[in-house]
């Protein structure tokens, strides 16, 4: 393997990852019914509406989850998956192509949970809640933290 041939593995790892974060984030954000205005929240939607959309046509919502948004994130990490197989050298089986698709869209959408509490976490010693984006946050984690908080309240102003 070359420089090049590297280089361009790199490349599509990274293009494909932010790409499946952007379509995660989205669907994330429906889910908990972010503020639609947000910064955050219009960006991940000018990202992914062009192919959203056609989507949305073909598979409908069911009782609010968005499956257009769940099958395109699953398509974009299967043809990752084998753009990445076909450079390295070979094609796995098919199941096994959909079943490691599938199971880096889970392992990307808990990465995504992780960093947006991280963020959180650090936005909140430094702002003031006054930033559109750490409302955004706030309303990206509430509904994981909540629960959570009935169970272990606050200990000494540490939440």
């Amino acid at each position: 393997m070359n420089g090049l041939s590297t280089a361009f593995i790199y490349v599509i790892q990274t293009l494909g990852s932010l790409y499946l974060l952007i379509i995660l984030l989205r669907f994330i954000l429906q889910l908990v019914r972010a503020d639609f205005y947000n910064p955050l929240s219009q960006f991940t939607v000018k990202a992914t509406h062009p192919i959203l959309a056609p989507l949305r046509r073909i598979i409908p919502s069911l009782g609010g989850l968005d499956l257009a948004g769940v099958l395109l994130a699953w398509l974009v990490a299967l043809l990752k998956f084998v753009v990445m197989s076909l450079l390295l050298g070979g094609l796995p089986q098919i199941s096994v192509l959909l079943i490691f698709s599938l199971l880096m869209v889970l392992k990307q959408a808990g990465s995504l949970l992780f960093w947006i509490l991280v963020v959180r976490a650090i936005l909140s010693w430094v702002s003031q809640g006054r930033n559109p984006i750490d409302y955004v946050l706030l309303q990206l984690t509430e509904p994981l933290l909540a629960p959570i908080r009935r169970i272990i309240p606050p200990l000494g102003g540490l939440d």
